[in-house]
C-alpha cells in the first residue's frame, strides 16, 4: 500500500465482542509507542462498533455508521466478534466488510515464536487464501423440506487475482510456492483455480510451484510443516488449513491476519470472540499485537513493524510477562493488559 507518510492515517478500530475489547485496549497501547519512536508515524483512531452485540440496537451487526466510518478511513483494525449461527440471521460482520472492499486475499503467517512450543523450530510460512468467493459466498437454498444446497462459487477473474498476489508474496519470500485443491472431486470449480494458478505462475519464472490436495495438505502441516513457504488455497480450504497451521506453532492466539485489497486492508486476529473470557482481561493478546504490526507494514512503515516485532520477541524471549495459555511452569500468568503494556514499553526510539 503506497500513502502519504506526512499526513495522519485514519484508523477505524472496531472492538468487536466477547475478547474483542480487551485485546484491542492491549494493543493501542503498543501503536501509541510506536508512533512516539517512529518519525512520521500518525495515526488517528475513530472508533466504531460491529459484531453480535449490535443487533439489538440497530436491528444488524453492521450498522450504517460503522460502513460509513470505514470508507472514510485508510484501513481497519478489528477486534474478533461472534457471528450468529441461527438460519435467517445477518451474515457475518467480517464477511460483509470483505465483501464491501473487495478484500480479497486473507493473509495469515504461521512463524515459530520465542519461548512459545512449536511442533517444529524453524516453522516460517504464509497461507494466502481467496477471500470472496468458494462456500463462503453465502448462496444457500432450501431443496425440499429436509434438504439444502450451498453453492461453491469459483471464478476465473478471482483465481487469478489470488494467485498473483501469493506468487508475488512468495517473490518476497523463498521463492516457493504450494497451491492447494481437492481437483480430483471437484474437477471443475477446482480445475478452474488451477488452471488459473498455472497460468499466473508462467509470469513467474523465478518461483518454485507445486500443488498439494486439501487432504495431503493439512497431513503435511503436521509432518512437515518447515516445507512450505507461501500456500494458497480456495476460501474454505484456507481457512481450515491457517487454522490448523497456527496450531502448529502455539495456537489462535498467536496468529494474526490481514484481509487486504487494492485500496483498503483490514487486519485482525485469527481467534474468534471467546465469550466465556469476555471482561476477565486473561486472554492472550499477541495475535491483535501482530494484526497491528501486519497494518503498519501494509502502510510501508517497515522501521514501525520490526519495532513491534522485536518488542514482542523479547518479551517472549525473557518469560516473565506471559498470559496464563504460554506462561511457563512457575510464572504467574499476566493479564492480558500488562503483557500489552510490557510490550509497549519496550519499544523505544
Amino acid at each position: 500500500m503506497s500513502i502519504n507518510r506526512f499526513r495522519t492515517i485514519k484508523v477505524a478500530v472496531i472492538k468487536g465482542d466477547g475478547i474483542g475489547p480487551d485485546v484491542v485496549n492491549a494493543t493501542l497501547p503498543v501503536l501509541d509507542a510506536v508512533q512516539d519512536a517512529v518519525k512520521g508515524l500518525k495515526l488517528e483512531y475513530t472508533f466504531a462498533e460491529a459484531g453480535l452485540h449490535c443487533i439489538p440496537t440497530y436491528g444488524t451487526n453492521l450498522p450504517e455508521e460503522t460502513i460509513k466510518i470505514l470508507k472514510s478511513s485508510d484501513c481497519c483494525l478489528k477486534g474478533p466478534v461472534t457471528t450468529p449461527e441461527e438460519p435467517g440471521s445477518p451474515r457475518s460482520a467480517v464477511v460483509q466488510i470483505r465483501t464491501i472492499f473487495d478484500l480479497y486475499a486473507n493473509v495469515r503467517p504461521i512463524k515459530t515464536l520465542p519461548s512459545i512450543p512449536s511442533l517444529k523450530p524453524d516453522v516460517d510460512m504464509t497461507i494466502v487464501r481467496e477471500n470472496t468467493e468458494g462456500l463462503y459466498s453465502g448462496i444457500e437454498f432450501m431443496t425440499g423440506k429436509d434438504s439444502a444446497i450451498a453453492v461453491r462459487l469459483i471464478t476465473r477473474d478471482g483465481s487469478e487475482r489470488i494467485a498473483r498476489f501469493a506468487l508475488n508474496l512468495a517473490m518476497k519470500r523463498k521463492k516457493h510456492l504450494t497451491y492447494v485443491h481437492k481437483g480430483n472431486i471437484l474437477k471443475i470449480t477446482d480445475g478452474i483455480f488451477k488452471d488459473s494458478v498455472q497460468k499466473i505462475a508462467k509470469e513467474f519464472p523465478e518461483v518454485s510451484v507445486d500443488d498439494m490436495h486439501v487432504d495431503a495438505a493439512a497431513m503435511n502441516l503436521i509432518k512437515r510443516p518447515e516445507y512450505y513457504d507461501v500456500v494458497v488455497a480456495t476460501n474454505l480450504f484456507g481457512d481450515i488449513l491457517s487454522d490448523e497451521a497456527a496450531e502448529v506453532v502455539g495456537g489462535l492466539g498467536v496468529a494474526p491476519g490481514a484481509n487486504i485489497g487494492d485500496n483498503y486492508g483490514m487486519f485482525e486476529p485469527v481467534h474468534g470472540s471467546a465469550p466465556k473470557y469476555t471482561g476477565l482481561d486473561k486472554v492472550n493478546p499477541l495475535a491483535m499485537i501482530l494484526a497491528s504490526k501486519m497494518m503498519l507494514e501494509w502502510l510501508d512503515f517497515p522501521e514501525a513493524a520490526k519495532k513491534i516485532d522485536d518488542a514482542v520477541n523479547t518479551v517472549l524471549s525473557e518469560g516473565k510477562v506471559l498470559t496464563y495459555d504460554i506462561a511457563p511452569a512457575g510464572v504467574s500468568p499476566a493479564k492480558c493488559s500488562e503483557m500489552g503494556r510490557r510490550i509497549a514499553k519496550e519499544i523505544r526510539p
